[in-house]
């Protein structure tokens, strides 16, 4: 049979490693579609419900793995549809290629239906962006494509019209009038690892061994990198903040680490913040400023194997542009040890007692359950290598502050975007990248009705996957920012009553549980992870539960209150919700 582009495509995906696409099939990609068919028992094509989906679920492939996600769409609106996740892939630097169709060249500029100029769409969240208009250009453009996709930690984006996809591969339909040549190429990259230049990494040491109380913020660029982190930051006697991408960098029980950064983070790494006058940034650009030292106050000294990310929140005394994990090797022997632990000793205090109010807070005696409870449970019943997705919203900050990074834990969301509804399909992309591993998404009510279809897809691919749904039956995020805002929460609670998603699973031929008092919450969770296909628990927890910052500052309060005195619905249950909190952190 003679080889089409679509065919041509197929083949070269395999030949770069690429086993799984994600997408929806449509007449705009059909000769793709033939080309993936003709390859089947090689590369599989993931059906989804909704294209964005698919892409998020090749970005949550590429984070999991690190290797290349791929996603494919049709013309026109399932173009458009993948976008979201696309975004995501590019705002928090990891590898996708985008594959989407085209309207046949011969009615292009027509007007004629479904013509989307997807190049245009995408012209902002590729870095490679083309669309193919010659069989010539295969595969060559296509091996430029995923380069820049792997090189730059980010997405390229082929678009083929379709009467091109079932054009023969070798044909050439025009005569070469100029001295070029269509690209030959072939499936091959070399990503070695950066290391540190030795000017960089003495100014680096020269800056850290002079500092008095050093920290540490860590962030998903230094994933990899555990032993190094806890080995530098043991030499420094340097507290260890970690950013919330950048979770499982190092264990949550470690003495070391003081937890997570910002709104979501802990009390006493914002404080060793404002204290610190010396700051080593390993893998991160984290982009909230408000949180990080201000201007003047700590010496900083950045590691990050993207140079254009260095400085981009401070002034940067020692810029290292180097692979976080040889960068740190290479560095810990120019540091002095350090016997002044004052500072590290503490900290460790603080985050004792921190911890001790956040356990407080997981209390199986409240009604309606708490969400900090629900995750408490999940932690509890978890295995040691289970990997945590989560959606953006309240349950980011139940998931940064109570699923504990212990053994070989992993966490995922979407960073940068902070976008909603990631949750599910991270999860079924990373168990088909992971067979053997427990998956579980911790994901809102919102997020999951999102996309909630992508459930049955789980169950149509038999990606044993465990949904676990936090279901305040509202967008919990929203309402707390619109009061911090200092104005009355509007437009972001549904009606009563909640959802019962539990009966959505078990009409998918899954397991489902609805659970609605804290006394039966820990023996659903269990029946749901023993289960051996997929499983989802849907707990309604208190929708009164603020998502509070670690340390409440003066304008916080005062927006708090001024939203309480312009007239915020519920506010007698949320002023009990945080007086039974402020109770449970002071009992002993």
């Amino acid at each position: 049979m003679q080889e089409i582009v679509g065919e041509c495509l197929a083949r070269r995906l395999l030949e770069w490693g690429v086993d799984t696409i994600f997408g929806l099939p449509g007449d705009g990609i059909n000769g793709l579609m033939e080309g993936f068919r003709r390859h089947q028992e090689r590369l599989r094509f993931v059906l989804v419900h909704h294209e964005e989906a698919a892409a998020f679920m090749a970005t949550g492939y590429a984070k999991a793995t690190g290797r290349l996600g791929v996603c494919a769409a049709t013309s026109g609106p399932g173009a458009i549809h993948l976008l979201n996740g696309l975004y995501d892939a590019k705002l928090d630097h990891v590898p996708v290629l985008a594959i989407t169709g085209m309207q046949e060249t011969s009615v292009l500029g027509s007007h004629y239906q479904q013509e989307v100029h997807t190049t245009h769409l995408y012209q902002d969240v590729a870095a490679y962006n083309l669309m193919v208009t010659n069989p010539q250009q295969m595969p060559g453009v296509l091996d430029i494509a995923i380069r820049n996709a792997l090189t730059k930690r980010t997405v390229a984006h082929l678009t083929f019209p379709n009467d091109l996809q079932v054009a023969a591969a070798t044909q050439d339909p025009y005569r070469h009038v100029s001295p070029g040549e269509p690209p030959a190429s072939s499936p091959v990259l070399s990503l070695p690892p950066v290391p540190a230049a030795q000017a960089d990494l003495e100014r680096a040491a020269e800056v850290l061994n002079a500092g008095t109380k050093v920290a540490m913020l860590v962030g998903v660029g230094a994933r990899g990198a555990r032993a190094e982190v806890l080995a530098v930051a043991e030499a420094l006697g340097s507290p260890i903040v970690k950013t919330l991408p950048g979770k499982m960098v190092v264990p949550d029980d470690h003495p070391l680490t003081t937890g997570g950064l910002g709104l979501l983070g802990t009390r006493p790494s914002e404080e060793l913040m404002e204290e610190c006058d010396t700051l080593l940034m390993v893998g991160t650009s984290f982009p909230y400023a408000k949180y990080l030292p201000s201007p003047g106050q700590a010496r900083v000294v950045q590691i990050d194997v993207d140079p254009s990310l260095i400085g981009m929140r401070l002034p940067v005394d020692a810029a290292v542009t180097a692979d976080a994990r040889l960068a740190l090797q290479q560095l810990l022997p120019l540091l002095q040890n350090r016997t002044d632990r004052s500072f590290l000793a503490r900290y460790q205090r603080e985050r004792d007692t921190w911890l001790a109010d956040m356990a407080r807070l997981r209390d199986p005696g409240r009604h309606p359950v708490a969400p900090q409870y629900l995750m408490g449970c999940v932690d509890e019943a978890a295995a040691d290598d289970a990997i945590l997705t989560c959606d953006s919203g309240t349950i980011a900050t139940w998931s940064a502050r109570h699923w504990t990074i212990r053994g070989e834990r992993e966490y995922y969301l979407s960073g940068n975007l902070a976008t909603m509804a990631p949750g599910l399909p991270y999860a079924i992309a990373i168990q088909h990248a992971h067979p053997g591993r427990q998956v579980i998404a911790f994901v809102g009510d919102g997020g999951f009705a999102m996309l909630m279809a992508e459930f049955l897809t789980a169950v149509r691919h038999e990606l044993p996957i465990k949904v676990i749904i936090n279901n305040n039956n509202s967008y919990g995020q929203i309402l707390w920012e619109q009061i911090i805002l200092g104005y009355p929460e509007y437009a972001v609670r549904h009606r009563q009553p909640e959802a019962d998603f539990g009966a959505w699973a078990r009409a998918c031929g899954a397991f489902g549980a609805k659970v609605t008092d804290a006394k039966s919450l820990p023996d659903a969770i269990r029946q749901a992870l023993a289960h051996p296909g997929p499983a989802l628990v849907d707990c309604d927890v208190n929708p009164n539960e603020p998502p509070m910052p670690g340390k409440v500052h003066y304008e916080q309060a005062k927006h708090f209150t001024e939203a309480f005195l312009r007239g915020q619905p519920k506010r007698m249950a949320t002023l009990a919700t945080v007086a039974r909190d402020k109770i449970n952190e002071m009992r002993p």
